[in-house]
């Protein structure tokens, strides 16, 4: 039988883990390569000889996704098999009548076929966009888990952005950990607060070594999800957060319509924000494509330390970048931070954007008065810290899950915002939580 040239659309994350799972040491294919999107800086490099294995003795290399019809032509592609996240359905019926179109196949692999079974119960929390507050949701998870004595350990969705086979697998235990690995400020986002309350974090490139160390030192794994991708694990509870501030969003993108459908529980968070008809939006298109799942709700609480400083002020507001580029939202927890306290003026950092800060808001003209906090590399966190020293204000309000003061140095007061999750009906998901839990301990509720 003709080997099969296969060609991975990917942005650095699934695209390793379905080349793992799937096409490593399988004869029947030769995967040509990988190309890239999303992200910056990934393109141009090799996914290397040692995650590739022995049918792979050169690596894989990396091209841009631009290129997709030149590659396709030049290397005889027979099959483009998308694995990345986040993209709604009209852009990937675009990509794949791209392909069609050349005359190569185009493929969508399964969640049963990219998944890894673990020797331990696995929690899942995923979400159908970007920005929906997984990372909230997670740590109430992992808090709920410890109360009902247990020990959690997260596998974190993979942000693989500096040396491959240095990142196969990664284990953080402590900050100094983000340190010593050079994490982005994208990876210190979603793995610092789960190291602040004490929980072990795990990610890298290769999902199935990473799950082989998680099970040594966890009876429970929590499957912490990126973008709105679907598990790599298989998952005895799989809970899906969507964002009624982004009506409709959960049935109009891939994966997370995926997400949606497989859902045992799907939280609509940050119902103390968003209008009323929204969350019943939500609600109704849950039931139409899932009406087995359990539907709760969640309020996501924003507080600063001093509110009086924020008052009659200009304030640069800082806010996630994932949230805002990937996920498409207009503002965050910062914007929604500043308008509560009564800021005076919400200051418009654009003009003073340098270097691929600039970049960003050329491809995202969405994004006015906030700063999308991008730190894929020590570059582009130099040209944040420069894109913020720039702007004049009066105070910087920084709402990323980090301490931004840590990683750059600015030239003006700044002040953090937080933002945690908790239970808007009873019952609600603690007491999901607390009974798949004793089920799985065997005692029963």
């Amino acid at each position: 039988m003709k080997t099969k040239k296969i060609l991975i659309l990917g942005a650095a994350g699934r695209d390793f883990h379905n080349f793992n799972v799937v096409f490593r040491g399988n004869s029947e294919y030769n995967v040509v390569g990988f190309t890239a999107t999303q992200i910056p800086g990934i393109a141009n490099r090799r996914y290397p000889t040692d995650l590739a294995g022995p049918l792979y003795p050169a690596g894989i290399p990396i091209f841009e996704e631009k290129d997709l019809e030149r590659l396709i032509d030049e290397h005889e592609i027979d099959a483009v098999v998308f694995s990345y996240s986040d993209i709604s359905h009209q852009n990937l019926m675009h990509l794949a009548s791209r392909v069609v179109a050349t005359g190569a196949d185009f493929w969508l692999l399964s969640s049963e076929r990219t998944q890894l079974k673990a020797t331990v119960p696995v929690i899942s929390v995923c979400a159908v966009r970007t920005g929906c507050g997984k990372s909230p949701i997670g740590r109430l998870v992992t808090s709920q888990l410890r109360r009902e004595g247990w020990k959690p350990v997260v596998v974190r969705h993979p942000m693989p952005y500096g040396d491959l086979a240095a990142q196969a697998v990664q284990r953080f235990a402590s900050l100094d950990d983000l340190d010593k690995q050079q994490c982005t400020i994208e990876e210190r986002e979603e793995f610092e607060p789960h190291l602040r309350e004490g929980t072990v974090v795990y990610a890298g490139v290769d999902y199935g070594r990473v799950l082989r160390q998680a099970e040594k030192e966890a009876d429970i794994i929590l499957w912490d999800g990126g973008n709105n991708d679907t598990p790599f694990y298989a998952s005895d509870l799989e809970i899906v957060v969507a964002d009624p501030h982004r009506p409709g969003h959960e049935i109009s993108y891939y994966p997370g319509e995926v997400n949606l459908r497989r859902a045992d529980v799907v939280v609509i968070n940050k119902v103390d924000t968003a209008a009323p008809q929204d969350v019943e939006t939500v609600r109704r298109n849950v039931y139409l494509c899932n009406p087995r799942a359990t539907v709760v709700e969640t309020a996501c609480r924003v507080a600063v330390s001093a509110p009086e400083l924020i008052k009659g002020r200009s304030v640069l507001v800082v806010e996630d970048g994932p949230t805002l580029t990937h996920g498409e939202m207009p503002y965050g927890a910062g914007v929604v931070a500043a308008r509560q306290c009564g800021a005076g003026e919400l200051v418009d950092p654009r003009a003073y954007a340098v270097g691929s800060i600039r970049w960003t808001y050329d491809h995202f003209p969405h994004l006015t008065s906030l700063l999308p906090a991008m730190g894929y590399s020590a570059i582009q966190r130099h040209e944040l810290e420069e894109t913020i020293n720039r702007v004049p204000c009066d105070l910087v309000l920084v709402a990323t899950p980090i301490d931004l003061g840590h990683l750059i140095k600015l030239n003006k007061p700044c002040l953090r915002v937080t933002y945690e999750v908790e239970d808007s009906m009873h019952p609600g998901l603690a007491e999901i939580l607390t009974r798949f839990t004793r089920e799985r301990a065997g005692v029963g509720v």
